[in-house]
């Protein structure tokens, strides 16, 4: 039996090189099929390959953003001519870097048609050990504004700190008059000094 079964076999392998050498329009095609099959999958393993390259470049992008690594100076440098000064605050003594911070303030708040009520330097306190100068101003000033007051803070030299932000927004009189739409702010602001600067 062990000798019909390896004849059927090798009969049915007969059968199939027949065909293939009786028509070559069917061994053409499946030569085609075959070889556009396994181009196929190399293209589409390709394609896997660089996909995952361009994933990992923008991951070492990013990575290296957020380490700062990479661009750091030409960032550092696109901000320094976006915002020109030094990023502490100046003045031989605590006293006259106290009036840079509040004079820097009242410039932010001034430039967008706001204005100075009242303002508290602080030169003796915890902070100053540290060598930072805090500042508290009430101010008053177009709602809008008060986004622009805040990013001019923050953004631009020296690089201040928001420590305090009291928004009061007045209400509207008995007459249901609409508000003027001026708000009273209370900023806490505070910056870095240092002596000899």
């Amino acid at each position: 039996m062990s000798s019909g079964m390896s004849g059927a076999g090798i009969g049915s392998g007969n059968a199939v090189s027949r065909a293939l050498a009786g028509s070559p329009l069917i061994a053409v095609t499946l030569y085609v099929a075959v070889t556009g099959g396994l181009l196929l999958m190399a293209g589409l393993s390709i394609a896997d390959v660089i996909a995952h390259r361009q994933a990992l470049a923008q991951t070492s992008d990013l990575l290296d953003q957020l380490r700062g690594r990479k661009g750091g100076a030409k960032n550092a440098a696109a901000a320094m001519a976006e915002h020109p000064g030094t990023p502490f605050l100046e003045g031989p003594t605590v006293t006259v870097a106290g009036a840079n911070l509040l004079q820097r303030v009242a410039a932010a708040v001034g430039n967008v048609g706001g204005s100075v009520q009242s303002s508290q330097v602080d030169v003796s306190g915890a902070q100053v050990k540290d060598g930072f100068v805090g500042l508290v101003v009430s101010c008053e000033l177009d709602q809008p504004a008060l986004q622009k007051v805040l990013y001019d803070l923050e953004a631009g030299m020296p690089f201040l700190f928001v420590d305090q932000l009291d928004v009061q927004v007045p209400q509207a009189t008995a007459l249901n008059e609409a508000a003027t739409g001026r708000v009273r702010v209370i900023l806490g602001v505070s910056g870095q000094w240092q002596a000899g600067k």
